[in-house]
């Protein structure tokens, strides 16, 4: 990048119009005949390299042009990393890893005791359920049968104890008494 333009202006080339105008300041200082300690024929040739430079950096349309004869693009993703070579390097130590994936790894000490907890527990439950088998025997076998009783049944049997337990009363409960026979309290 020392040869190309931005190189001699000591630039990268994603440099801002006002950046470009600095260096060019900067370097037209240093390199002009009439305030260099080089040569004359040196400062002369150097400020005239520098005079064109500055020429096709300040325009946007010579600039563009420039850019895209070495390779350069505003668009970040075609642009190659700086560093591409260093990048290369550095996969293929990575792919000549142990492991067949990166992000595959052994596991770590607290994996290794939470997958140690998680088959106590199975194997807890398991002995559990076989104990709970073992203590209840055939019980634990046989279906769960229900016997339903008709309402009917219900409401007498309500009526018998409520009787049976104030006999001084000939009242029914309100609960067992239809709606329609109800008569309204004075």
């Amino acid at each position: 990048m020392a040869a190309s333009y931005y190189g001699l202006m000591g630039l990268h080339p994603s440099a801002s119009v006002r950046e470009i105008r600095q260096a060019y300041r900067d370097l037209s200082k240093l390199y002009h005949p009439d305030t260099t300690s080089l040569a004359a024929a040196i400062a002369t040739a150097k400020f005239q390299q520098l005079n064109d430079v500055y020429a096709t950096l300040s325009s946007p349309e010579r600039r563009t042009v420039y850019d895209r004869k070495i390779g350069y693009s505003t668009v970040p993703v075609i642009q190659p990393p700086l560093r591409y070579e260093q990048l290369k390097v550095s996969t293929r130590e990575q792919a000549s890893s142990a492991y067949l994936d990166p992000t595959d790894r052994p596991l770590s000490p607290g994996e290794i005791f939470a997958l140690f907890i998680l088959g106590l527990t199975f194997i807890g439950c398991l002995v559990l359920a076989i104990a709970i088998g073992i203590t209840r025997g055939e019980a634990v076998l046989q279906p769960i049968t229900t016997h339903p009783s008709s309402p009917r049944q219900e409401i007498t049997t309500a009526a018998s104890v409520h009787s049976q337990s104030a006999p001084s009363q000939t009242e029914i409960p309100a609960a067992s008494v239809p709606l329609a026979s109800r008569s309204p309290r004075p």
